[in-house]
């Protein structure tokens, strides 16, 4: 059986290599100059390969259609992926918040792996070429059309092209098109993983200070919508890092968000010091206190808070800096430990689409066999990855997502 896959980022790739595996002539092809584009910028080079966890993990951190993952995820599953890179000579390592990654922190190295597990089951790539059209007849497809007007027949195509972020790396969108013109709904495009823009200038004086074991929610009109723990990062234009990014994911879903964005009724609360109650950091900061009394209150924060933002807390405290700090009354240091507990950030919006990590949205997946990715509307038409509506938060769940559903195309 000929197939041809579209895509060679981390879905198009696993897919070709499952189809060659189930004795298959695949034809694998790229818009772009090489493979795994994305794969080698993702965890900041470093490739969160996937998580430490089970099929509740799974579906926990699935933000859109988890149900729809449940087969796929049971076919191929997170010890398979881990199990296929180590048989493909690449270690792995679980660090904190159960993200997995290669012991060499190369995300080079996971897409090394998979262009030689092509090359090992005989797949046949072509870069520098993309999908102008699919061929259609009789809702069955027969192949396709690439850019430069060639048509190349197959029994069965598999569509990986992924989204509309980071669009350097290839996933520029165009099949939505393709896919919209032949029958199949497109559920609205949006970034997600994306950093948020704020106009706090503490934002900006605070740049580049990652904060570490913090908590984070976000709350909308009053309402908390989202909350985690662990780090993130301020930027000039706002807050980043992985607890933020997957709260944008989240926040983007929200009706009529950007109309919330324009009347300051979004903002994010951070907590220093989330492994403390109320009580306990009351009476840790009165230990600090006693120990610094006769310091200026601007320099008695220290073993408390990083250096950086200290001068802000300061600030946000209302309470004189040069004061004495046995002078400091109750009042000011119950809202000094009010503010460490419910530090806030206005949020004004989502950085573009173009930087965000995935693409929310794509391919209504009702349209979409579960068990095999088969197309309802076309048949011998298969998608995987990041084309589909589902998408996921941080910590390795996306690109298992594109695993799991490459492995049942491919498979099919």
């Amino acid at each position: 059986m000929k197939v041809i896959v579209i895509g060679g980022g981390a879905a198009g790739m696993m897919a070709a290599v499952t189809s060659a595996k189930e004795g298959n002539s695949v034809t694998l092809i790229e818009k772009t100059s090489s493979l795994g584009n994305k794969i080698k910028i993702t965890g900041k080079g470093r490739c969160n390969v996937t998580f430490d966890g089970d099929i509740d993990d799974f579906k926990r951190n699935i933000i859109r259609n988890n149900k729809f993952m449940y087969s796929s995820f049971m076919n191929f599953s997170n010890r398979d992926t881990v199990e296929y890179f180590n048989m493909l000579g690449v270690d792995t390592k679980v660090e904190r918040g159960a993200r997995i990654f290669p012991v060499s922190d190369k995300a080079i190295d996971i897409v090394n792996a998979l262009k030689n597990d092509l090359k090992r089951h005989n797949v046949d790539v072509i870069l520098n070429t993309a999908l102008k059209d699919l061929i259609i007849e009789n809702n069955i497809v027969k192949g396709i059309v690439t850019n430069n007007d060639i048509k190349m027949y197959a029994d069965k195509v598999i569509l990986c092209t992924g989204g509309i972020s980071y669009k350097n790396t290839g996933s520029s969108g165009e099949c939505f098109n393709i896919l919209k013109k032949y029958g199949h709904n497109i559920i609205d495009l949006k970034g997600g993983l994306v950093p948020l823009t704020s106009k706090d200038e503490v934002c900006k004086k605070l740049q580049g200070l990652t904060l570490r074991n913090v908590g984070f929610k976000i709350v909308v009109e009053g309402k908390e919508i989202y909350n985690s723990f662990g780090e993130m990062l301020f930027a000039h234009f706002g807050i980043t890092g992985p607890i933020v990014l997957s709260g944008s994911s989240i926040l983007n879903r929200i009706e009529n968000v950007n109309e919330k964005l324009e009347l300051d009724k979004v903002y994010g609360v951070i907590d220093l010091k989330p492994a403390l109650s109320m009580e306990v950091l009351d009476k840790r900061i009165q230990r600090d206190f006693e120990k610094y009394m006769n310091k200026e209150f601007k320099n008695g924060l220290i073993d408390l808070l990083p250096q950086k933002l200290i001068p802000v807390i300061v600030e946000k405290s209302d309470i004189n800096p040069d004061k004495k700090i046995h002078q400091v009354t109750k009042q000011e240091r119950l809202k000094l430990l009010d503010l460490i507990k419910n530090f806030k950030v206005n949020i004004k919006g989502f950085m573009p689409t173009d930087i965000a990590i995935i693409t929310c949205g794509g391919v209504d997946v009702k349209q979409i066999n579960p068990k095999t990715m088969e197309s309802k509307v076309i048949n011998n038409l298969y998608l995987a990855g990041e084309v589909l509506d589902v998408d996921a938060l941080t910590g390795g769940f996306n690109l298992q997502i594109a695993f799991s559903t490459a492995v049942a195309a491919g498979k099919n």
